[in-house]
């Protein structure tokens, strides 16, 4: 089960299946849009970046260098 925290930007470490939470929150933000992803909606990052993308096409474009 995660901890969130209200309106409070989680930092993660970014692993192959995973992520594990360093310090608490509700959200991560992406590393090309600025949008605020909720943890429950997490499936993009870069694991080499330790970013995280909002959608998949974010995440192409971005592990392209486009």
């Amino acid at each position: 089960m995660l901890m969130n925290s209200p309106d409070r930007a989680a930092m993660l470490r970014y692993e192959p299946n995973g992520f594990v939470m360093l310090s608490r929150g509700n959200h991560v933000v992406c590393a090309v849009s600025g949008e605020k992803i909720p943890l429950e909606a997490l499936r993009y990052w870069s694991v080499d970046r330790q970013e995280a993308y909002a959608t998949p096409e974010i995440a192409t474009k971005r592990l392209l260098g486009q």
